[in-house]
C-alpha cells in the first residue's frame, strides 16, 4: 500500500486557497460536527486548547471519517520529541507557534523528516506507528517526508524582522501569521485590526508569497479575510469553534429573553 498523499499540501502547492476553522474545544463531538461542515481544513489546537496526545489522536480519527476536511495539528511548542509524537499518531500537517528565527524553522523541518539523502538533515525517529498504519504502508519511511506539511507561525516583531529568512528555509511549506500575538508584540494588545498591525500583515503576506511559500492567517472579519485572499493568502481560518458557540448561544438566549421581558410588560404584573 502506498502512503496516502497529503491533499492539503497538494492544494497549497497548486495555489488553491483553503478555507479553515479553528478547533480549540478538545471535543470529538464538536470536531465531528465541524468536520462535516465543508471546511477544507481544521486546526486542532494543542497550544491553547485543552488537548494532549490522546485527545489529538481521537480527533484525528474523527476527521479521518470526513475525507474532504484535512486536520492541521497545532502543537504547543517546537520540541522535537513532541513533533515526533504528533506525526507518529497520524498527523501529516503540523503548525508550530512562535517561530522567530530561520534557525528555529530549520530545526523544526529536521524534526519532522526522516533521515534521507536530501540535504535537509532529518532527525525524526523511526517507529511502526499509526502514521504507517502499524507497518501496513511498507514504504512509509521513504515516502513520509514528501507528504508531511510543515507550517510555522510568525507572530512577533522578531519573526517579521526574520520573515524572509524563515520563509526561505527548505522544507517550510507555509508561514502562518498570528494576528492576536502579533498585535500584542507590536504594542496593540487585543487590537489585531489596528492599522499598523494590518499593514504589517499585508506586508508579511506579500513577502511570504515572494519567497514562494504559502501564507496563512486566522481572521473572523469577513472583509479582511477577503482582502487576505485577494493578496494571495492560501490557508485562511475564518472562525473559532468556541467563539461560534459562545456568540451564537448568547445571541439566541438574549433574543428570546428580550421577547419575554416585552411580553411580561405588555401583560402587566399578576
Amino acid at each position: 500500500m502506498q502512503t496516502p498523499l497529503n491533499p492539503f499540501k497538494q492544494a497549497l502547492q497548486q495555489q488553491r486557497p483553503q478555507i479553515g476553522l479553528w478547533m480549540g474545544l478538545g471535543s470529538t463531538v464538536t470536531t465531528d460536527i465541524c468536520a462535516g461542515a465543508g471546511f477544507d481544513w481544521l486546526a486542532i489546537d494543542g497550544e491553547h486548547g485543552p488537548n494532549d496526545l490522546t485527545t489529538l489522536l481521537a480527533q484525528l480519527q474523527v476527521v479521518a471519517g470526513h475525507p474532504t476536511s484535512h486536520p492541521v495539528v497545532r502543537v504547543a511548542h517546537d520540541n522535537p520529541a513532541l513533533l515526533k509524537q504528533v506525526l507518529d499518531i497520524g498527523a501529516t500537517t503540523v503548525l508550530v507557534p512562535m517561530v522567530d528565527t530561520a534557525e528555529q524553522a530549520a530545526a523544526i523541518v529536521k524534526a519532522c523528516r526522516y533521515p534521507q539523502d536530501d540535504g535537509l538533515g532529518g532527525v525524526r525517529g523511526m517507529a511502526g506507528t499509526r502514521a504507517s498504519r502499524w507497518g501496513r504502508y511498507p514504504h512509509y519511511a521513504k515516502e513520509a517526508n514528501a507528504q508531511v506539511c510543515v507550517l510555522v507561525q510568525a507572530e512577533t516583531r522578531e519573526a517579521l524582522r526574520n520573515l524572509d529568512a524563515i520563509a526561505a528555509i527548505p522544507g517550510v511549506d507555509g508561514v502562518f501569521i498570528g494576528p492576536a500575538d502579533l498585535s500584542a508584540s507590536m504594542g496593540f494588545v487585543g487590537n489585531p485590526t489596528h492599522p499598523e498591525v494590518q499593514a504589517a500583515i499585508v506586508d508579511a503576506i506579500q513577502r511570504i508569497r515572494t519567497a514562494g511559500k504559502a501564507a496563512g492567517i486566522l481572521m473572523g472579519d469577513e472583509a479582511l479575510v477577503r482582502q487576505y485572499l485577494e493578496l494571495g493568502a492560501l490557508f485562511v481560518a475564518v472562525g473559532v469553534d468556541s467563539m461560534i458557540l459562545s456568540r451564537q448561544t448568547s445571541a439566541l438566549a438574549a433574543k428570546y429573553k428580550a421577547g419575554l421581558t416585552e411580553l411580561s410588560a405588555s401583560k402587566g404584573a399578576y
